[in-house]
């Protein structure tokens, strides 16, 4: 008795799929003024997705990239005011309606008995908001970027500056954009594929 194997077709695959996909344009700059100049010309330019990347906190980047102010100081104020409602709650719950007790006959909504409470959480809280807020407004954890695929830019956090605008951005094009960060004086404009 013979039996024969069917023979399966190979597995096509799009070729589509298995390119690479240009997520940007990276350029990189030797010193801080020049990424900070950099900076100022493409955010005249309108884009509104990128990014610049240093090995340390520049003075001023803020303002030069053009960024609006962060919400994080409101969260934490949310966060503050949550913990401050949650201790004035616990205290009248606990110290005046679940378990009524007459200490040394102090009155049972004592405010002044309930300032350490009310201060540990609003702290607790306020702390709690701020981790989390961090994390959400940065989008963390971000366990993958295209960016570290690039050799170069592991320098970033020795001596050199990167700007990288994403082609997402919609006044990109990655002609035109790969020019203007030419004319920014960069030591070296890349694109970055995913």
């Amino acid at each position: 008795m013979t039996t024969e194997l069917e023979t399966i077709p190979d597995a096509t695959i799009d070729e589509q799929d298995q390119a690479p996909q240009l997520v940007g344009l990276m350029a990189e700059y030797k010193d801080v003024d020049s990424a900070v100049q950099a900076a100022r010309v493409v955010r005249d330019r309108g884009f509104k997705v990128w990014d610049l990347h240093s090995p340390f906190p520049i003075h001023g980047i803020d303002k030069a990239m053009g960024l609006r102010a962060t919400y994080l100081p409101w969260i934490v104020l949310i966060g503050g005011l949550f913990g401050m409602a949650s201790g004035i709650a616990l205290q009248v719950w606990t110290m005046s309606i679940d378990y009524p007790f007459l200490a040394s006959g102090k009155p049972l909504n004592s405010f002044p008995a309930w300032v350490p409470i009310i201060f540990e959480l609003t702290i607790l809280c306020s702390s709690l908001a701020a981790v989390a807020g961090m994390l959400l407004l940065n989008r963390l954890p971000m366990l993958y970027n295209p960016l570290f695929n690039k050799p170069r830019f592991r320098r970033v956090t020795d001596d050199r500056f990167f700007i990288v605008i994403g082609a997402d951005d919609e006044k990109f094009d990655e002609i035109e954009t790969m020019r203007l960060l030419e004319s920014t004086g960069a030591l070296l404009v890349d694109k970055v594929e995913d």
